[in-house]
């Protein structure tokens, strides 16, 4: 029996997000572009920016649920109907992106 729904991704707060990076249930993977992770980046994000996204690049999690993320939520849902369509079961992202993290209070990684 073959799986015949459509892509589809499901949002994540990023409460369940950095509660999954604390637990080590969740790999994230940052799909912005290397200037901008270069500035600011989620803290143990695994960069695999979209311009040259290859889903085969993605570390393997190992057990953890791969989240993608990026600046506001729209990247992050391209990356994963690429790895949807790539026949990963990579199926969720960080609604809002950095700048709900950001919102929420939670910390980023910045150079220097």
């Amino acid at each position: 029996m073959t799986d015949d729904r459509p892509p589809q991704v499901h949002d994540l707060t990023p409460q369940e997000v950095a509660r999954g990076l604390v637990e080590g249930t969740i790999l994230l993977v940052d799909v912005r572009e290397p200037n901008e992770t270069a500035a600011e980046a989620y803290p143990d994000g695994v960069a695999v920016p979209l311009s040259t996204f290859d889903p085969d690049a993605i570390p393997d999690p190992q057990g953890r649920q791969v989240v993608f993320a990026c600046r506001s939520g729209k990247r992050s849902v391209t990356a994963s109907l690429a790895a949807q369509t790539g026949g990963l079961p990579y199926d969720h992202h960080l609604a809002g992106g950095m700048i709900a993290w950001k919102a929420a209070g939670l910390p980023t990684k910045v150079p220097g």
